[in-house]
C-alpha cells in the first residue's frame, strides 16, 4: 500500500487534456462536458461578444454553441485542437445570428461620413467609451470581415490560427482583415494613438492596424 508520500498531489498529478475530457464525455462522463464548459465559455464569451456586439445575442450564440458541441462531439476527428473545433462552433453560431438579420454592410461612403459626422470630444476618454466606438465600427463590416477582425486583432489569434477557426486559407484571412482595417480606418483613425485602446482587448488589445 502507498504511504501518503508516495500518493501525487492534485498539483501533482497531470492534468487532463480537453481532447480527454471530450473522449470521456463521448462515453458516458456525466461531469466531462461541464468541465469543457468551465474552461472555455468565458473566451466563446469574448469572442461571441465582440463578434456580434450585443450581451444578449452573445449569450444566446454562446449557449448555441455548447449545445451544438454537447450533442456534435462524436463529430471530433481531432485534426485540430479541441478549443479551435470549439470556436469554430461559436464563431458559425455568431455569423448565423448575423446572416439571420440580413444586417446590410454599410458602403465606403457611409463610412467616410459616419468619421466626419462623429468626430470625438476631447472629454471623450475612458477605456469605455473606446471599446464602444471599436463595437460600433465593426457593425459595419461584412460578416466575414467582421469576424476575421476580431479574431485576430482583438482576440491576438495568429492567421493561421484564424484560418483554422473560420475553415477557410490563411491567406483569405489576411485578404479579409486587410479590408476591414481599410473600411475602419476612417472611423477610427482618431484612435490609433490612445494608450487606453491597448487595454480593451484581453489579448492584443482592440487596435486596428494598419496593413
Amino acid at each position: 500500500m502507498n504511504s501518503p508520500s508516495d500518493t501525487p498531489s492534485s498539483a501533482e498529478r497531470p492534468a487532463v487534456t480537453d481532447a480527454e475530457l471530450l473522449t470521456a464525455h463521448i462515453n458516458g462522463d456525466p461531469h466531462a462536458f461541464s468541465e469543457i464548459v468551465k474552461r472555455h465559455r468565458d473566451r466563446m464569451w469574448a469572442v461571441a461578444l465582440r463578434t456580434l456586439g450585443d450581451p444578449d445575442e452573445a449569450a444566446d450564440a454562446v449557449q448555441d454553441a455548447f449545445v451544438s458541441a454537447y450533442r456534435k462531439a462524436g463529430t471530433f476527428r481531432g485534426e485540430a485542437a479541441v478549443t479551435t473545433w470549439l470556436h469554430r462552433i461559436v464563431v458559425n453560431a455568431c455569423l448565423d445570428r448575423m446572416r439571420r438579420k440580413s444586417v446590410r454592410p454599410v458602403a465606403d461612403d457611409e463610412l467616410i461620413e459616419a468619421a466626419e459626422r462623429d468626430t470625438p470630444m476631447p472629454d471623450q476618454t475612458g477605456e469605455r467609451e473606446v471599446s464602444m466606438e471599436v463595437s460600433a465600427a465593426l457593425k459595419m463590416l461584412p460578416t466575414d470581415q467582421r469576424a476575421a477582425l476580431v479574431l485576430v486583432d482583438m482576440m491576438g489569434y495568429s492567421v493561421e490560427d484564424a484560418a483554422q477557426v473560420l475553415e477557410v486559407p490563411s491567406g483569405t484571412v489576411k485578404s479579409r482583415c486587410a479590408r476591414g482595417r481599410a473600411k475602419l480606418a476612417p472611423i477610427l483613425s482618431h484612435l490609433r494613438n490612445r494608450s487606453d485602446l491597448s487595454r480593451v482587448s484581453s489579448a492584443k488589445g482592440a487596435e486596428l492596424r494598419d496593413g
